[in-house]
């Protein structure tokens, strides 16, 4: 397995895995997330992978068949008020292909996100990740994570 950024051919796996991550959120809170969606439009897609501010890390097996991806934006605050000037690759969304999960894909893939963060000259590697999705929460603890901010909500 390797990891290389995403292109335009990895189009249709990164759909798949897009949907596999909606239904996630969809289990979680049907009254948040829709069922049977995905997070980008084709072309919102495509824009991304041309974007060198929002790079797309592909796991992919030797026949180059992707199995994960993550998703990252890198953020800065400049002359921000009260925000230092850091440089954070924000990691927005990774995924793992649901047949080959537990075969370490994921921590590959965060791993190799703290090289390219690194690489990259930031200072941190940010996330979020919903209440509902433990699994996801277990598995960042154990990439090393902490907590950094928490979101909270009242439903009325």
């Amino acid at each position: 397995m390797k990891i290389r950024r995403a292109a335009e051919k990895d189009l249709p796996a990164i759909n798949r895995l897009l949907f596999q991550v909606a239904q996630v959120h969809h289990n979680g809170r049907p009254d948040l997330f829709r069922p049977a969606s995905k997070k980008y439009t084709d072309e919102e897609l495509l824009a991304i992978l041309h974007d060198d501010t929002k790079p797309v890390l592909a796991a992919v097996d030797e026949n180059d068949e992707m199995l994960g991806y993550a998703f990252c934006i890198f953020r800065q605050h400049l002359h921000n008020n009260i925000l230092t000037d850091i440089k954070t690759l924000y990691l927005d969304d990774l995924c793992v292909e649901e047949t080959c999960r537990g075969q370490h894909i994921g921590r590959l893939l965060y791993e190799a996100v703290l090289d390219f963060a690194r690489e990259n000259g930031c200072y941190n590697v940010t996330l979020n990740v919903w209440g509902c999705n433990e699994s996801a929460r277990k598995f960042y603890e154990s990439c090393g994570l902490s907590v950094q901010k928490i979101g909270m909500e009242q439903i009325l």
